[in-house]
């Protein structure tokens, strides 16, 4: 099985995640949301390439 690309959709995540708290702590609490959704949909896509 090949895992570059779950592992790189959950760095991906992490990544976004990170910046999804500092757009939170910056008080733009619209664009954190948006950006935790991506985080969200990319560490599913990671966990459905390596259970699918």
């Amino acid at each position: 099985m090949n895992w570059a690309g779950p592992i790189l959709l959950m760095a991906l995540a992490g990544i976004l995640l990170g910046g999804s708290l500092s757009l939170r702590k910056s008080e733009k609490y619209a664009a954190s949301i948006v950006v935790a959704v991506l985080a969200l949909a990319a560490f599913g896509g990671g966990i459905y390439l390596v259970y699918g």
